[in-house]
């Protein structure tokens, strides 16, 4: 599959995991490694840069990776490695806008997404993939290569600054 497709289904939001079955066995490897990292990578790229540029940046990280596929093999985190590439990629495509669309006033606050958009990079990241998609500590650190206690930190910190903003209380 070329990366044109792979951007192409990214875009559509369509996974690209299922897509990426090739004959040989670079291809088959590469297969399982698209589907264990797509879905982190995106969420990653989606929080730090919102839905659209995170799919954009996903799909030529992704890209990337199948261009180079035996030099990122080799590498003892691939997954942090592409997080990389597709921060650098997105460069290209951000745009000083809204980061995350408006949301309906019944599934959550819908001013969270302005809140979101005034945390840190690091905070937002941190704190969307962990208290929104579950992410461990642990994984969002490899990710994003920073050690666990700055990813709980901004976390923390994070969370803390939402709930000020939303003037609602944790508890304990």
């Amino acid at each position: 599959m070329s990366p044109i497709s792979l951007l192409s289904m990214v875009l559509q939001g369509e996974s690209v995991a299922e897509e990426t079955v090739g004959h040989g066995s670079d291809d088959q490897e590469f297969t399982r490694f698209v589907k264990e990292v797509e879905p982190r990578l995106s969420h990653a790229l989606a929080a730090s840069y919102g839905p659209e540029v995170g799919a954009e940046a996903t799909a030529d990280a992704l890209a990337w990776a199948w261009e180079h596929w035996d030099r990122l093999v080799g590498m003892k985190h691939p997954l942090g490695y592409l997080y990389r590439v597709g921060q650098s990629n997105a460069r290209r495509y951000f745009r000083p806008t809204k980061l995350f669309p408006a949301v309906s006033p019944e599934s959550v606050d819908p001013t969270l997404p302005v809140l979101l958009e005034g945390l840190s990079r690091n905070q937002r990241v941190a704190t969307v993939l962990i208290h929104a998609l579950d992410y461990s500590e642990r994984e969002v650190a490899e990710l994003v290569g920073i050690s666990r206690w700055s990813v709980r930190t901004h976390a923390e910190r994070g969370l803390a600054r939402l709930r000020k903003a939303l003037e609602v209380t944790a508890d304990a």
